[in-house]
């Protein structure tokens, strides 16, 4: 049966599928203590902008809106006026790399730890030390 247009179509969607699982699963978890990455002086500008064009206009719902009003807002903006932003901005920065410094220095020092243990959890750990136990307590008391 040559040229069968449904075989030669799944074999098309199955390497598709493929593909995508596999990056999938390539994908390195997120560490929920690593610190967020500092706004920029933008975003800064765009925490106040928001509260104040939601007092200017308290109807408007859309937050394709207020984006478009913040950005257009932002480019005529002069540099002298986004100053305090950019400012706010350096000193969240700061304050991230002083952060980031300590949790790569914890990391570091977990790291050391970990490869101490086994892969188990420390539950896992746990429940076997109390099952030793109480298999020394059932010998004891034959």
């Amino acid at each position: 049966m040559k040229g069968g247009k449904s075989s030669g179509g799944t074999r098309k969607a199955d390497t598709k599928l493929a593909v995508k699982k596999t990056q999938a699963k390539g994908k390195a978890v997120k560490d929920p203590n690593k610190p967020k990455r500092p706004a920029s002086a933008f975003f800064v500008f765009m925490e106040e902008f928001r509260k104040q064009f939601k007092e200017e206009n308290p109807g408007n719902k859309s937050v394709a809106a207020v984006g478009k009003a913040g950005g257009a807002k932002w480019k005529t903006m002069s540099d002298s006026e986004k100053a305090p932003y950019v400012a706010k901005a350096d000193k969240r920065k700061k304050e991230y790399e002083k952060n980031m410094a300590s949790y790569n220095k914890k990391l570091s020092a977990g790291d050391k730890e970990e490869d101490d243990e086994s892969d188990k959890s420390k539950s896992e750990v746990n429940d076997e030390e109390d099952e030793e136990e109480s298999e020394d307590e059932e010998e004891d008391d034959d």
